[in-house]
């Protein structure tokens, strides 16, 4: 299991400092914001990737917020397509072996979401597959909002028409859009066994905890809120043989992340 945050850590104006400081927590992963917009060089794309190799950090890249394959504006959809490509193409130069994406919204057209979602991420597939970009997963992130796409079961759908895509699951937004429902280490199992058979040869999760309400996810807290229980999650994640990297998300990143990592270790 790897461990790490989303960013660099605070007060790192570079990336080879922000990875100095991962390195120096005892933590193996780091996940690259590109969430408004990708605006890198392939020159620095390169070399912040051999950085993340010397010091044996995984990277994995979050695609920039404005994806939304669903939209009524054919305008936005291309769009999408070109924000998912870019974040691809950088994250092979990086040598990252995934991005995330938050796909759409059920918007004013919820019953065309999923076909929408197949319909755009199919066009990415078919621009990187012609480039030669075939080492990136297209990791489909779990929403928290009611209003949002992007439950597991909508996901797997996805997964059966579109080659190269993968579930990332976000604990806390599923925690929070069905309403505080990993309550128990059962309730951690049953998640995990629709989880890991879809995610791939490396899990990947986002974690932290979660303010909620009727509509879901409010805002993400630290792991200290311990709502949901992200003790009782490592728990559950113990039982059972599986690669996972584990990105937090939560207000204190770096912090959180060992935090989360130490669990693993007292249990």
């Amino acid at each position: 299991m790897r461990f790490g945050p989303a960013g660099y850590p605070e007060g790192s104006k570079t990336p080879q400092a922000g990875m100095d400081i991962v390195q120096s927590l005892g933590l193996d992963a780091l996940e690259v914001e590109f969430v408004r917009g990708v605006r890198i060089s392939e020159e620095k794309a390169r070399a912040n990737g051999a950085l993340a190799r010397n010091r044996g950090i995984r990277l994995s890249a979050h695609a920039p917020y404005f994806v939304s394959f669903n939209s009524d504006k054919p305008e936005t959809r291309d769009k999408s397509v070109d924000y998912v490509v870019d974040t691809a193409r950088a994250a092979h130069l990086m040598g990252a072996y995934i991005i995330v994406i938050h796909a759409a919204s059920y918007g004013k057209s919820p019953q065309t979401a999923t076909q929408s979602v197949i319909d755009g991420l199919n066009r990415c597939k078919e621009i990187l597959d012609s480039e030669g970009i075939k080492d990136v997963t297209l990791g489909i992130e779990t929403m928290g909002k009611l209003g949002q796409w992007g439950t597991l079961k909508e996901i797997a759908e996805v997964m059966e028409h579109v080659d190269g895509t993968a579930p990332v699951l976000d604990v806390a937004h599923t925690h929070a859009r069905y309403h505080g429902s990993l309550k128990t280490e059962q309730d951690c199992r049953d998640l995990l066994d629709e989880f890991f058979p879809l995610a791939g040869d490396i899990a990947h999760f986002h974690i932290s905890c979660i303010k909620y309400g009727d509509k879901g996810e409010i805002s993400h807290l630290p792991l200290e809120a311990a709502d949901p229980d992200m003790s009782i999650f490592a728990k559950a994640v113990e039982n059972y043989d599986r690669e996972c990297t584990f990105i937090c998300e939560s207000p204190l990143q770096e912090k959180d992340a060992v935090f989360f990592k130490n669990m693993f270790s007292r249990l």
